[in-house]
């Protein structure tokens, strides 16, 4: 089993070769989105013509998915003329072998699933923190994905309706407080200098930096009491770079538990592991289950779970 797998985001698209045991020759380069859905599809083809031959292509990318039809639902503009975009019949038409197309948070959540953080649970909810605030909804081991593709788009929560603005888009909502980029902007209020995360957590020990962050966390908080109150799940998995820093996973358990209302105590709050790695084995696991895999001679089967289930990021057992 050889599968090409992408992740394209607004920034970077990550690249890999997935061989049922282990993910080899990562890669990343700079996505350009400014220039368009168009552009990034030749990009992406061109990255996978670097790997030679493949049996399957995974595709994890930023946007709504219809992951029956293998296309772009909707983008917004960080990715122009994306909207629409036939990725698995572009693909398929180049390289001649099944491709599966899945929205970015999704493909990350399947990949938690199968290989990381959430193994052995199937009722969880995995939300990331970047330029906006992703979210997916794993039920009984299955994505929801909505009736239009956009289901646990929960940067979409109202948490600020005083904020509100007609006809600006996510104003008021979770995402434009929770997100790494809101962290930033809050901080260059204070100091222009401090322009990204690794910047703001070297500047910690500053008193009214260190008050950024703690109002920062406590928007992550709002929507993360509203999740559990709605959902009651088993686990919530929190991604994005961001996230590796110790302090914040540990105080948004700490709050979170003293505003939770005492009949929905029990949610594990944890940081997922995969990092950046989990969107490209979520849609290396969709991938391999579209390869028929020879059982007896005369017979063929789908490869996917029962196959990899077990199987773990280099090799490991």
């Amino acid at each position: 089993m050889r599968i090409a797998v992408l992740d394209i985001g607004g920034t970077s698209i990550k690249s890999g070769i997935w061989d049922g045991n282990r993910l080899d020759e990562f890669k990343e380069w700079d996505t350009n989105a400014s220039r368009g859905g168009g552009y990034l599809m030749e990009r992406a083809k061109e990255i996978l013509h670097i790997y030679g031959a493949f049996d399957a292509i995974g595709i994890s990318t930023a946007g709504q998915v219809d992951d029956q039809a293998g296309k772009i639902y909707y983008a917004n503009d960080n990715i122009p003329y994306y909207t629409g975009m036939e990725i698995r019949a572009v693909l398929e038409n180049e390289f001649g072998v099944p491709v599966a197309v899945e929205n970015d948070v999704n493909a990350a959540a399947i990949g938690e699933l199968y290989f990381g953080a959430a193994r052995g649970r199937e009722n969880f909810l995995c939300l990331t923190y970047g330029t906006g605030v992703g979210g997916a909804l794993v039920l009984e081991g299955s994505i929801y994905r909505g009736d239009t593709f956009s289901g646990a788009s929960f940067g979409g929560i109202v948490v600020h309706p005083e904020a509100i603005q007609e006809n600006v888009e996510f104003s008021g909502c979770y995402e434009k407080y929770a997100s790494t980029t809101a962290l930033v902007r809050r901080v260059m209020a204070v100091d222009a200098s401090l322009d990204n995360g690794r910047k703001i957590f070297e500047a910690f020990e500053r008193p009214e930096i260190r008050a950024e962050i703690d109002g920062w966390i406590d928007e992550i908080v709002y929507g993360l009491i509203t999740l559990i109150h709605i959902f009651n799940p088993s686990d919530i998995l929190l991604g994005g770079g961001i996230l590796e820093q110790k302090y914040i996973i540990r105080e948004v358990r700490r709050r979170v538990n003293e505003n939770l209302s005492d009949g929905f105590r029990g949610t594990e709050i944890r940081q997922a592991r995969l990092g950046n790695q989990a969107g490209l084995l979520g849609a290396a696991w969709l991938a391999s289950n579209l390869i028929p895999c020879r059982a007896e001679p005369d017979e063929a089967r789908p490869c996917g779970a029962s196959d990899i289930r077990d199987a773990r990021m280099g090799g490991e057992k």
